[in-house]
Order: structure tokens, then sequence, then C-alpha cells
């Protein structure tokens, strides 16, 4: 394990079966090193298996197999109460919906201090300070406490839900698409608020969403899905301003452009074909009945994880020497 890294993920596989002798696969074959107080962004289409990943890290789905290393200690396969008591203090998780991911029965006070009483790390003394305290980082009054999660907006309730993660004071917190049930002003707080959270608490940060332009914004490195494989990884500017795979660029260029005037002079090229069933997939790379740039490789043969330039990584027959000259053929007519 590189002895920068927190978090190893080698080859993870997260299948479901479905009946009838078919299964989905959901994430399947993912490699990923985070490294010690970095963000790394995670993008893809809906359904490409970032949340399943998410929940799969934290231990709230079983592995199907391959590994996950945090810090240097391989975590099991399936959590036990007891795993999840051993990792909950190092690994937290802040949940998309903040309207369902807090007990509607508990008081912000009991739903803020219930881990750190769960750990014993919190005297009953201490719950009203240690409460108000957490509840003024993420921009709350301490008064709060007293309140239920009716009584807050979707932003309020999301600050909650980071003070409720954060209070265990953890290394390592996956933020499963944390701003996209918000408003946009509210994400931009909620976003500067992780960042600040960040720098000062020295976290590290499994960031998932859907906006390229924020993943890059507040991320150092981009990770993008599809189909529950990576495709494509590096530094964030250089994912996002010169991506390498043909679905990145396509995520790319379907992001809106903040000038009005230029968005309405953009020539978009959507893609062609429809996203193949996650169910039973054949081999081949999972993209190439959309990509314009597939050549016949594509069809059968998996593309091979590799570093096609110092850092920045990608799956596709494009950076295969091998196939290169078909490819090139192939790309010129498209």
């Amino acid at each position: 394990m590189n002895p920068q890294s927190i978090l190893e993920i080698r080859d993870l596989k997260k299948h479901f079966e479905v009946g009838k002798g078919k299964t989905l696969k959901a994430v399947d074959g993912i490699q990923l090193t985070i490294r010690e107080n970095e963000i790394v962004g995670l993008v893809g289409e809906s359904g490409c298996g970032k949340s399943t990943l998410g929940r799969t890290l934290v231990g709230l789905y079983d592995k199907t197999s391959g590994e996950v290393i945090y810090r240097g200690q391989k975590m099991p396969t399936r959590f036990t109460a007891n795993d999840f008591k051993k990792f909950s203090r190092e690994i937290q998780m802040i949940f998309q919906d903040p309207y369902s991911s807090l007990n509607p029965r508990m008081t912000i006070r009991e739903i803020i201090a219930e881990g750190p009483m769960i750990h014993g790390i919190w005297s009953r003394d201490q719950i009203d300070e240690k409460v108000g305290f957490w509840l003024k980082r993420v921009g709350l009054h301490p008064d709060h406490m007293s309140r239920y999660p009716h009584e807050f907006s979707g932003g309020q309730r999301q600050r909650i839900g980071i003070a409720r993660a954060l209070a265990l004071e953890p290394k390592l917190v996956v933020c499963d698409e944390p701003i996209s049930a918000l408003d946009v002003s509210v994400q931009a707080q909620v976003v500067n608020l992780l960042g600040e959270l960040k720098a000062t608490l020295g976290l590290t940060l499994l960031f998932i969403a859907h906006d390229l332009s924020m993943v890059r914004f507040v991320s150092d490195r981009m990770a993008v899905m599809y189909l529950g494989q990576m495709v494509e990884l590096g530094a964030s500017d250089e994912v996002y301003f010169r991506p390498r795979h043909p679905y990145t660029q396509s995520l790319v260029a379907s992001n809106p452009e903040a000038d009005p005037r230029k968005e309405r002079e953009r020539n978009r090229k959507p893609l062609q074909g429809e996203i193949p069933s996650p169910i039973n997939l054949k081999p081949g790379c999972r993209f190439a009945g959309r990509c314009p740039k597939a050549g016949s490789a594509c069809q059968s043969v998996d593309p091979v994880w590799r570093e096609i330039e110092p850092g920045h990584f990608a799956a596709c027959h494009l950076f295969d020497p091998a196939l290169k000259g078909e490819l090139a053929a192939v790309s010129g007519n498209a």
C-alpha cells in the first residue's frame, strides 16, 4: 500500500442477483487509491454505480469480491456490528437525501450526539457543549439542538447531516451526492463548508456528484464511472479540460456554459444509442454502442485500465498500441 494513501480499492465488485440467473453488475472491478487529505470527485450518469460504490466502501453493502484497504488494514467482506463500530470512528458518510437521512423522532441534539455516545467519546455532561460546537461549525445556531428535523429547510438538514458525520472526527468521509437535492445557492454554501472543514480538520473526501463543474471546483482528482466501471481518472482540471476517454468527452460537452450567449452558440452532438442494461453484460467496452470512435475490437474485448500520461488513467482501446491504427481510421471517419 502506498504510504501516503488512506484508502486503496482493488478490483472491487458489487453484484446483485436479480433472479432467473441474471446478475446486475453495479460495481464491476473498480481500482482507486485515495491519498491522505485529498478530495476525489466521482462523476457519471445516474445508474452508473457511484452511490453503490460509496455504500459498499462504508459497509452498507456486502462486497461481492475485491479488497478495500483502509490505512493498511483490509476491511471485511461483510460488516458485523463490531466492524461498524470499529470503522465508523474513522469512516463516515453524508447521504444524498437530507429529508430521509435524519430520524424524524429524534431531536438534533440526539442525532448529533448518538455516534459519540455509542463510542463513549463524549460524556453526558459534554453533550450540549459538543453539539453546540458542531452546529456552529456548520453554520447553525446551538439553540437549534432542541428542534426536530421537520423544522429545518433542506440545506439546514444537510448541514445537520454533515455535523452528525463529523462529530466522530473521522479521517475519511464519503459524500454521496450531498448537494443534488439542494438549491444552487445552498449547493455553493455546502461545498464551501466541506472545503473549509477539509482544510481545518484534515479530512479526506470521496465526493460523489453529477455536476462536473462543481466536482472540478471542489476536488483534487476526478474519477469518471460508466456502467459499474472506472473509465478515466486524473487531476480534476486535466480531466475536465483535456478529457481523453470518449465518454468523459461527452459528459464535458453536455455540461452547460455559464455564459448564456456561449451556451446558445454551442454546436452540441448528443450521444446516439441507448445505455445498455447492466444485467448480464457481455464482454467488450460498455460504451462501445454509443461511442463514435468504436472499432470492432471494442465490441468484444474489454479495455485495459492503464496510465496514459503521468497520473492520468483511462480504460479505452484508443490507448492500446496494438489497436491504435484501426481506431484512428474509425475516428477519422466519425
